[in-house]
C-alpha cells in the first residue's frame, strides 16, 4: 500500500507498518553499525519487494489454486529488468534486489556531491551498464534523496544510453520535499517509490530528521 506525494505526480510513499518500525530503529543515532546494517538489509528487502511487485509487466490476473481460481497479480513477459545503483549506498539496495531477483543484470553509476560549492553539484566519476540497457526496465537505487542532484545526474546517463523515462523507477528509502520537487521540475513522469517523506533540507543540504549518512553507517565509516 501507498499514498501519492503531493511533492511529485508520481511518487508513491510506502505506508507499512514494518517499514515504519524498521526506519525508526535505524533513524537511532547510537545504533551500532552490525545492528544497523541487519535492519537495514530486512528494510531494503521490503522496499525491493514492492518495486518488483511494481514492475510494467506485473497486472491483474488469476492462477489456479488446488480448490478453484484466485485473482491478483501476476507476471507476464516483458523487456529484461536491470537495477542500477548509485555508488555506495545505492549498492546496499542493489544487493537486496539482487537477492529477491537472482540474476537480474546490473549497473553502476559513481556521483558525487563536490562538497566544497554551496550548491554542492553532482560530479559523474563512473559507469558500467550492461549493453542492452536502452531495452531494459531500470530500477535506480539510492537510499537518500536528498537535493536530488545524484539521482538527477544518474537518470541523465541513463537517457543518454537510450533508457526512456518510462523504463525508469527510482527506488528510495527516505527523501525530502527538496528533492522530490527537483525530479517534478525535471523528470514528472519518472516513477518514484519512497519509505518516508522527511521535513526538509538544513543549511548543509543534510535530511531533517533523516537518519546520517546512510553509507557511512551500514559500513561503519563515521
Amino acid at each position: 500500500m501507498g499514498i501519492q506525494s503531493e511533492h511529485h505526480p508520481r511518487c508513491t510513499v510506502m505506508q507499512s507498518r514494518a517499514v515504519n518500525y524498521l526506519l525508526t530503529k535505524l533513524r537511532q543515532k547510537d545504533l551500532p553499525t552490525d545492528q544497523f546494517q541487519t535492519i537495514g538489509d530486512r528494510l531494503m528487502r521490503l522496499l525491493g519487494e514492492e518495486a518488483l511487485a511494481r514492475l510494467p509487466t506485473v497486472v491483474d490476473g488469476q492462477v489456479d489454486t488446488p480448490c478453484g481460481v484466485a485473482r491478483g497479480y501476476v507476471d507476464t513477459p516483458g523487456p529484461p529488468v536491470c537495477v542500477v545503483s548509485i555508488v555506495r549506498s545505492g549498492d546496499i539496495l542493489q544487493e537486496a534486489v539482487r537477492y529477491l531477483h537472482p540474476g537480474v543484470s546490473v549497473g553502476k553509476i559513481l556521483v558525487q556531491r563536490d562538497e566544497s560549492k554551496p550548491d554542492k553539484p553532482a560530479v559523474l566519476y563512473y559507469k558500467k551498464l550492461p549493453k542492452n540497457i536502452c531495452d531494459s526496465f531500470v530500477i535506480l537505487v539510492d537510499p537518500m534523496l536528498a537535493t536530488a542532484g545524484s539521482a538527477l545526474r544518474a537518470i541523465s546517463v541513463l537517457k543518454d544510453h537510450g533508457v526512456q523515462s518510462d523504463k525508469i523507477l527510482f527506488l528510495n528509502l527516505v527523501c525530502c520535499p527538496e528533492g522530490l520537487q527537483a525530479m517534478a521540475l525535471n523528470y514528472p513522469e519518472i516513477n518514484i517509490i519512497t519509505g518516508a517523506v522527511d521535513s526538509h533540507l538544513d543549511e548543509n543540504k543534510y535530511i531533517v530528521p533523516g537518519l546520517g549518512d546512510y553509507g557511512d553507517r551500514y559500513y561503519g565509516t563515521t
